[in-house]
């Protein structure tokens, strides 16, 4: 089931998918990553609703899903799935905690691209995402967003992962998009809003 929850893909709002991508200068890019681990520093709580999408090669019609996304740092990441289905996973203590309608599982975190994207995430929430050294990554700007491109260094990851972009609202330090490509071409995309920082978080929403 863990490929099931491997993230829903690839719907572009179309100002970001026609926005023409060009590389920051390496003032542009330090500047953005200054800031961004400046003040991410100061979230413990983060909180948004998402919607993702998947698209995949052997599929007719994308698969969307609706839920809402709760983190605490330092490592505590929950998705919680409400709409077509209801699904929770839960990443701590190096664990999976899986609730598949009533049903409760746990395996250990090796899941490659389901893991990777979370620690992305909460290395977004402290700044910490830019310093993984299993990454290259490149900074673009557009119109409407600044981007971090994250590439594997890995062949063995690049088994799993081609690459994941962050994207950021021009002025913010919190993501509001990631878009993953998969090695086998499959694409998804996480488009996040409602997003409450350092307000408070029911414990109930980091269990099963």
């Amino acid at each position: 089931m863990i490929k099931n929850i491997a993230f829903g893909a690839f719907l572009l709002f179309s100002n970001f998918f026609f926005a023409q991508n060009t590389a920051m200068s390496g003032a542009e890019a330090k500047a953005f990553v200054t800031k961004v681990s400046s003040e991410t520093k100061e979230i413990k709580t983060l909180q948004s609703d998402f919607t993702q999408t998947k698209k995949m090669d052997f599929l007719d019609k994308n698969i969307v899903t609706y839920g809402r996304m709760s983190l605490k740092t330092p490592n505590i990441l929950s998705w919680k799935y409400t709409k077509p289905y209801q699904y929770s996973i839960i990443f701590k203590d190096n664990k999976i905690f899986i609730n598949d309608q009533g049903k409760k599982s746990s395996v250990d975190a090796k899941s490659k691209t389901f893991e990777k994207i979370n620690k992305l995430i909460v290395g977004s929430s402290n700044g910490q995402m830019f310093n993984d050294p299993e990454f290259s990554v490149a900074y673009l700007k557009n119109a409407n967003y600044n981007i971090a491109k994250f590439t594997p260094k890995s062949a063995q990851l690049l088994k799993y992962i081609k690459q994941i972009e962050l994207s950021f609202p021009k002025g913010e330090s919190t993501v509001s998009q990631v878009n993953m490509t998969e090695a086998s071409g499959d694409t998804t995309n996480i488009v996040f809003k409602n997003t409450k920082i350092n307000a408070p978080i029911s414990a109930s929403e980091f269990s099963l």
